[in-house]
């Protein structure tokens, strides 16, 4: 970036600003997958509105490229390119909660485990994901499943409102009475429409859950398969469970003689009643389609099982994923998760099944951006290893894995889990139906598509 221009953002914000050759700029400008390797013009560490807009400011006046990054998951690194502004939301990282209204104001830069630490102490939870370092804000406007999704609907189902930066800088909260056509794309349309600074969210309540993992002999994932597509969805809606692919990783609960074995394993999370052996009541058939290696569950507070997964898989690992959703778990695919599944390329590497449904589906087709209301799954298939000489291998698998097992999907996937240039159909296959909807807001909200380094819906012409 021209040094004037730099010279300008930095005097025009509160934040700091970091450029290459500035102490700290490989930390500012690294993200949580470290495949992705860019070097963005200039970091620009907004404090306030007042500096967002600042940011957007320039990148219309200058014509410089944008990214915006909240948390830093984004699989893809969306949150920075070469040589573009990185508008980089990671001070504005604050939860003020409400324990009377039971609801939560939620800062663009902050992370779940952020919101899972100030709700906890009144007793409250939001449905999110599953680990405590993902960002709320590519989350949410994703959509967001997690743990709790069967009890309380995806993270959007608890969004009330958004305050939000356009691409023009003005400033608006969106919500069901204000701007509601924006307000209806944020929840599921990605970061196509605006800056979100601050998130307002209705809590529930919900303290101690039940943990549960259920690991079996991979080579009986067929069976596994073909009983958890029965079992969960008639299950009441308390139980959340997620499918998994994975290597015993070495630490309790396992016992040493499972530690890098493969498996094919369910994590449990019941959120109903704590009392008594309800959980183990309803999980007495998981002998059903074989003798588990292993079974354990206990009570957890839920910010600890939310950060459960947090030492396993930090910050810097190679990461390659891809993901579709699925309306059943067709025989066809059940061959596909055995044969791939039993052969993962990594110790860390790994297959879920995300169960969606529950008061998922309890929302109108048509009420949010997020189209697959009729799904039951979301899956994602992620390579993983710490050595970049494995990227290669990580990569081909995951491809492979998906291609085999995309033509048992609905043809869409979450918009969180498409990888990097998987292209314009299918971002397209994501939102369906709601797509050209979508591009009328992107119109009347970034008619410009200043915001476009995102899983892009690109504005309806005039």
């Amino acid at each position: 970036m021209d040094a004037t221009v730099l010279d300008r953002l930095r005097q025009a914000m509160r934040g700091e600003v970091v450029a290459p050759g500035d102490i700290g700029y490989d930390e500012a400008r690294s993200v949580y997958n470290a495949m992705v390797d860019r070097r963005p013009s200039a970091v620009a560490r907004c404090v306030d509105v007042g500096d967002v807009r600042a940011v957007l400011s320039l990148a219309r006046d200058t014509g410089a490229e944008l990214t915006v990054r909240g948390g830093g998951h984004s699989g893809p690194g969306l949150g920075v390119a070469d040589g573009a502004v990185a508008l980089d939301l990671s001070p504005m990282r604050w939860v003020r909660v409400d324990p009377e209204a039971r609801t939560a104001q939620v800062g663009g830069g902050s992370r779940l485990g952020d919101l899972d630490h100030a709700a906890h102490t009144f007793g409250l939870g939001l449905p999110s994901g599953i680990n405590s370092t993902t960002g709320v804000s590519g989350l949410t406007l994703g959509g967001g499943h997690g743990h709790l999704t069967r009890t309380f609907g995806l993270t959007v189902d608890s969004l009330l409102s958004a305050d939000v930066v356009l691409a023009d800088g003005s400033f608006v909260t969106a919500s069901e009475d204000e701007h509601p056509d924006l307000f209806w794309a944020l929840r599921g349309g990605g970061g196509n429409f605006g800056v979100v600074t601050a998130f307002t969210f209705r809590l529930h309540p919900v303290d101690t859950v039940t943990v549960g993992l259920t690991a079996w002999p991979v080579d009986r994932a067929s069976d596994v398969l073909r009983w958890y597509r029965e079992f969960l969805p008639s299950a009441p809606e308390e139980l959340n469970g997620f499918y998994a692919a994975m290597a015993v990783p070495p630490g309790p609960p396992f016992p040493e003689e499972m530690y890098g074995r493969t498996v094919a394993a369910v994590v449990w999370c019941w959120a109903g009643e704590q009392e008594g052996d309800r959980l183990e009541r309803l999980l007495a058939s998981v002998n059903d389609p074989a003798p588990p290696d292993f079974h354990f569950t206990a009570p957890m507070p839920l910010p600890d099982l939310q950060s459960m997964f947090d030492d396993l898989l930090p910050a810097g690992l190679q990461w390659y994923w891809r993901g579709d959703f699925f309306d059943s778990i067709s025989d066809g695919a059940v061959e596909v998760h055995q044969r791939f599944g039993a052969d993962l390329p990594s110790g860390l590497s790994t297959m879920h099944l995300y169960p969606i449904d529950g008061a998922a589906h309890r929302v109108g087709a048509d009420d949010t951006a997020w189209a697959y209301r009729d799904a039951v799954w979301s899956g994602v298939i992620a390579g993983i290893d710490p050595d970049p000489a494995n990227a290669e291998a990580l990569r081909r698998w995951c491809v492979d894995y998906w291609e085999a097992l995309h033509p048992h999907s609905m043809g869409g996937g979450y918009v969180n889990f498409i990888g990097e240039n998987e292209g314009t159909e299918r971002v397209r296959a994501t939102y369906r139906s709601h797509y050209d909807r979508l591009a009328e807001v992107k119109r009347a909200y970034d008619p410009e598509n200043l915001f476009h380094r995102n899983q892009n819906i690109r504005p309806a012409a005039a």
